[in-house]
């Protein structure tokens, strides 16, 4: 592999030095934009992915304090969540928010249009299912934009190959990307990683994180009814199939594994897992909802996660970090959630505490910070690429719920390098298109069978 098995610095060192291109060169060849800023300084922005996270990330990339910002389009497949979207962004930025019907786009072509509003420089998000990211991805390189996209943002081999790729070509465009795993914006896990790093617990031994709590999201889901089409259907359920949101294991565990590598500044070279499907009903998901998976990195240390969703069961949503020389929290509740702390010896009680972080004032959300920090690179043109790391961080959380899938030890490689595309041809559907995984004649989904299929997922 390249330079993405090698360690990863903390979230200020990127992948080396950007090779600047003259503006004239960028900008050459690009279609002159439908939508003009009423300032020269205003970024506008296109939200592609109209559900939850887009609207919320919209709001964030709308608050930064860094310009004028404005978001002019939107597009996703269903037609009421674009109007939903653009009420509610309205409701909290409205004096930023031009979007008119007119501006609106419905259907698998939408992101197109949207992104065919803004001029070269301005920001697209991307907020749909992961199999739309590398198509997304490079229509906005293409015309010279500025990314922010939503987590995971891969879940096969194939997919992160291509967005290797297309992160080279963003790089060498000098365009910005952000990838919307906020732990690496938290002020607090930025204070630990230097503590970590300056030795404060010594070596790294092993890691340990938790998402364990009832059923999430779209995670169970019964037989398709009928209406909407069984493609449409499949993207609103997407966390019930590898194919559009890499399951619930890699949706819902991603930060975490993502945070703990950073500890690390390394990525797992391999992973064994268990898992298993209990108390299912008629659920024809293709996600088990219990897992354990052991990854190893290069010098032998581990990294145990820990996901479940299992009604009436303990939850737990934290993680931890064991050194030679003490240990630490990371994440004391949720994805990143502070204070985080170090303590002397393995028991991590106040007793034993050695620091506790201390957030500036204005920095404690994430989700603010990651805009922050995008939108300060982009006016005062800063190195900032976090799409090669995003596409790793997907990677290894792959790589975790494939080794339980398949009831194998794999290699990083092995994930990496797997021949199998889930969704094959997702830049050629339209809205009459067929899924990419076809119910049987009772309704029922391939799931994965360790120790039957040992070579795919399903």
């Amino acid at each position: 592999m390249s330079e993405t098995t090698k360690q990863v610095s903390s979230r200020r060192e990127f992948l080396g030095n950007t090779g600047r291109i003259a503006a004239a060169t960028a900008i050459a060849g690009l279609a002159i934009p439908r939508v003009h800023a009423a300032e020269d300084n205003t970024l506008q922005v296109a939200l592609i992915g109209c559900g939850g996270r887009g609207t919320g990330a919209a709001v964030n990339a709308l608050s930064v304090k860094q310009g004028p910002m404005k978001l002019v389009a939107a597009a996703d497949v269903f037609e009421n969540r674009v109007r939903s979207s653009v009420e509610q962004i309205k409701k909290q930025r409205a004096d930023q928010v031009d979007v008119p019907p007119e501006r609106q786009f419905v259907g698998f072509d939408g992101y197109q249009k949207a992104m065919d509003c803004l001029k070269p420089g301005d920001i697209a998000i991307f907020a749909s299912p992961l199999a739309f990211r590398w198509v997304h991805f490079g229509y906005a390189i293409q015309k010279g934009l500025h990314v922010f996209m939503e987590k995971p943002i891969t879940a096969d081999g194939p997919t992160s190959r291509r967005m290797i790729k297309q992160a080279e070509e963003a790089k060498a465009k000098n365009l910005k990307v952000g990838v919307g795993l906020m732990s690496r914006h938290s002020r607090a896990l930025e204070q630990l990683h230097q503590r970590i790093q300056d030795g404060e617990i010594g070596d790294i031994i092993a890691m340990r994180g938790y998402r364990m709590s009832g059923p999430l999201g779209s995670a169970f889901s019964d037989k398709w009814p009928g209406q909407p089409s069984e493609l449409l259907w499949q993207i609103q359920r997407f966390h019930s199939f590898l194919w559009a949101g890499g399951g619930a294991f890699s949706d819902f565990n991603i930060h975490i594994i993502d945070h703990l590598c950073w500890m690390k500044n390394a990525w797992p070279v391999k992973a064994q897992g268990v898992g298993g499907r209990h108390y299912r009903g008629s659920a024809v998901d293709q996600n088990f909802d219990s897992y354990s998976i052991e990854y190893t990195f290069a010098d032998g240390a581990k990294l145990f996660m820990d996901g479940r969703n299992v009604a009436g069961a303990q939850d737990m949503y934290a993680s931890y970090i064991h050194g030679s020389k003490g240990s630490a929290i990371a994440s004391k509740s949720g994805d990143c959630g502070p204070p985080s702390s170090t303590y002397k010896g393995q028991n991590m009680d106040r007793a034993n505490m050695t620091w506790e972080s201390q957030v500036p004032p204005g920095e404690g959300n994430p989700y603010d910070n990651e805009w922050n920090d995008l939108v300060d690179a982009i006016r005062n043109d800063k190195p900032f690429n976090e799409a090669e790391r995003g596409v790793m961080a997907s990677v290894v959380t792959s790589l975790g719920r494939r080794a339980a899938h398949t009831g194998r030890e794999l290699t990083l490689e092995d994930m990496l390098n797997a021949d199998h595309e889930y969704a094959p041809d997702a830049d050629k559907w339209t809205m009459d298109s067929p899924p990419p995984l076809k119910s049987d004649a009772d309704g029922k989904y391939p799931i994965p069978q360790p120790g039957l299929i040992g070579t795919r997922e399903f």
